[in-house]
């Protein structure tokens, strides 16, 4: 199921909706059309709405909190909507085109980002240009920096440079959604931690972040700043991927191609980031791994920065197409 998380304007006021997204495009609202399933099996209009709420609630963590039983409903939701009407017998209007809404990360407010560092050559082509060698380190262990979860970004979002910033960059990554949390989840068991996953891009303000990372911390505000950690179209659930590393990785920057490339250059994997980041800690429902940039997925590998009105265009097999520019 390819799931969306969106913004309806009422009359008395804005609410959040998860969406599962039809052929078409358009995206049906879950729980208006769960409502309509329970009150087909005899549940009254308080009784629908109550159970449809608890069942498939508006924020995307707390759906997936809710495990099979909330994806179950949201088949039996999808299901009716394609079968029946696109109207509940309450009136409620249960699809709607993407111009009719705003669309939302997929995981509006995720508890926690890591991003690791999961791609050799795009360390073989940086590396370089800072000076260095790759650190023998990075094969040792899967290492992640850890983003702010307040500075997400969705889907033809306008990305604004922060005010420190003269320029900036794209990444190109991918990112699993932690499904089932755990510690010291075992690497043979840790892909069933995982609920879906969504395209990343991990937009950066390079100046500053050399300038912090060279005190042997950060990124900080090299990363986090207003939709800097943009997410989507959707979060395809892990189910619909048959193989997560055989997914055709293409860019462009203001039409132009940047890189064409796969997820099978990927060195770490998200078993294996699962297995290192839960040890001795806790990973929670709702959690984002990002796989770290792809080789050739970032304009400072070429020796070059993106300026505001830039677009950039990331598409992925089966995840879809994420759009924004530098505003």
């Amino acid at each position: 199921m390819r799931l969306v998380s969106f913004k309806l304007f009422t009359v008395t006021g804005p609410v959040t909706r998860i969406g599962a997204v039809l052929p078409d495009g358009r995206y049906a609202d879950l729980q208006s059309a769960y409502r309509a399933v329970l009150g087909d099996n005899g549940a009254s209009q308080e009784g629908a709405a109550r159970l449809a709420a608890a069942t498939i609630p508006s924020d995307m963590v707390a759906f997936i909190q809710n495990g099979l039983t909330a994806l179950d409903a949201a088949q039996s939701a999808l299901d009716w909507v394609t079968a029946k009407d696109e109207t509940g017998p309450d009136g409620a209007t249960l699809v709607f085109a993407p111009d009719a809404v705003q669309l939302l990360a997929p995981v509006p407010r995720p508890p926690l980002i890591r991003d690791f560092m999961a791609f050799e050559t795009h360390l073989k082509n940086i590396y370089p240009k800072l000076g260095r060698e790759i650190p023998p380190q990075w094969y040792e262990l899967p290492v992640y920096y850890k983003g702010n979860p307040s500075a997400v970004g969705a889907d033809g979002d306008i990305v604004p440079m922060p005010a420190y910033a003269t320029n900036m960059d794209f990444e190109f990554e991918f990112a699993a959604v932690i499904g089932r949390g755990g510690s010291n989840i075992q690497r043979a068991d840790a892909l069933s931690h995982i609920y879906g996953y969504m395209i990343y891009n991990d937009f950066s303000a390079r100046e500053i972040q050399q300038r912090e990372m060279s005190v042997g911390l950060g990124p900080a505000k090299g990363k986090d700043f207003e939709k800097g950690h943009v997410f989507g179209p959707w979060l395809v659930t892990a189910d619909e991927i048959p193989d997560i590393y055989a997914l055709r990785m293409q860019a462009t920057v203001n039409g132009q191609p940047w890189c064409d490339t796969s997820t099978s250059t990927m060195h770490w994997r998200f078993d294996q980031m699962i297995a290192h980041a839960s040890t001795n800690e806790m990973l929670v429902a709702g959690e984002i791994f990002g796989s770290g940039t792809v080789g050739g997925g970032s304009a400072a590998e070429v020796g070059k920065t993106l300026a505001k009105g830039d677009k950039v265009v990331l598409t992925m097999d089966q995840l879809g197409t994420l759009s924004n520019a530098i505003g």
